[in-house]
């Protein structure tokens, strides 16, 4: 899969705390930190959706 280049506007605080995370070695970079941040927030998403239609049965 290839990936975009695109410019975000983020509170200084979650920046912060992003950096820390490189810093600590977590993530190799802001970039990834992000990416996996996304990626886990959208599947929470999917999940609630799934939980919603599972209870409707």
């Amino acid at each position: 899969m290839g990936t975009a280049k695109i410019a975000i506007r983020i509170e200084d605080g979650l920046l912060e705390r992003v950096d820390r995370l490189v810093s600590s070695r977590v993530y190799p970079g802001r970039s990834r930190a992000i990416q996996d941040a996304i990626a886990d927030r959208l599947q929470q998403m999917d999940r609630g959706g799934l939980a919603r239609e599972c209870a409707k049965l």
